[in-house]
């Protein structure tokens, strides 16, 4: 039960959406499916470490998470402005060459360095586990089975992802896969501002 519990709750949280979505497709567009796949897989990662701190009730990490977050989200801004320009300046340069061996340590380290910054998404998991009935303190065992249920309902979504970008690309070809890698460039800068955005809102609500 916890484990098909952990499936539904991964495919809602992990519907791909917001940076990491479209770092995933850039990804996929520029480097291929399994690039895509590694950036999905460092979201999935970060999905189940919110969901064990829900889960099991680590309040010495949420509350420091939720305490920090502006300062979190400062972070990531910068990290996906950075990325937002890096993509444009290989899109217009023409600097990435199919010869190329994707930097896929890097793709996870980048994509993890995404997700972790929306610490509020800690308090999301607990919403979502009182809706299925989850509350108290499970044993070790349901909490990991509900984790693994969550990494693969999360996997699942950029599974599909995949696929629909492959078949995008190979639908429409080179051209309008380098228009769209300047798009999701411009997209990624776009959200590294709303990011700093909130950030500073956070941040001037403290003082």
């Amino acid at each position: 039960m916890f484990f098909l519990k952990g499936i539904l709750i991964g495919l809602i949280v992990g519907l791909p959406a917001g940076a990491i979505g479209a770092l995933c497709i850039q990804r996929m567009l520029t480097y291929g499916t399994a690039s895509g796949l590694i950036t999905g897989f460092g979201s999935s990662v970060v999905d189940c470490f919110y969901a064990a701190v829900g889960i099991f009730g680590i309040t010495i990490i949420s509350d420091q998470m939720i305490k920090y977050q502006s300062h979190i989200m400062l972070a990531g801004g910068f990290l996906i402005l950075w990325m937002g320009f890096s993509t444009l300046r290989k899109t217009i340069t023409h600097s990435h060459r199919k010869s190329d061996k994707p930097p896929y340590f890097s793709l996870l380290v980048s994509s993890l360095g995404v997700g972790i910054t929306n610490p509020a998404a800690v308090i999301g998991f607990l919403v979502v586990f009182t809706y299925f009935g989850i509350d108290g303190k499970p044993t070790l065992m349901q909490g990991s089975v509900l984790i693994l249920g969550v990494l693969i309902g999360t996997t699942i979504w950029w599974m599909l992802l995949a696929l629909i970008t492959a078949g995008l690309k190979k639908k429409f070809g080179n051209t309008t896969s380098a228009k769209l890698n300047r798009f999701f460039g411009y997209l990624m800068i776009l959200f590294s501002v709303l990011l700093f955005a909130k950030a500073g809102y956070g941040l001037l609500l403290k003082k």
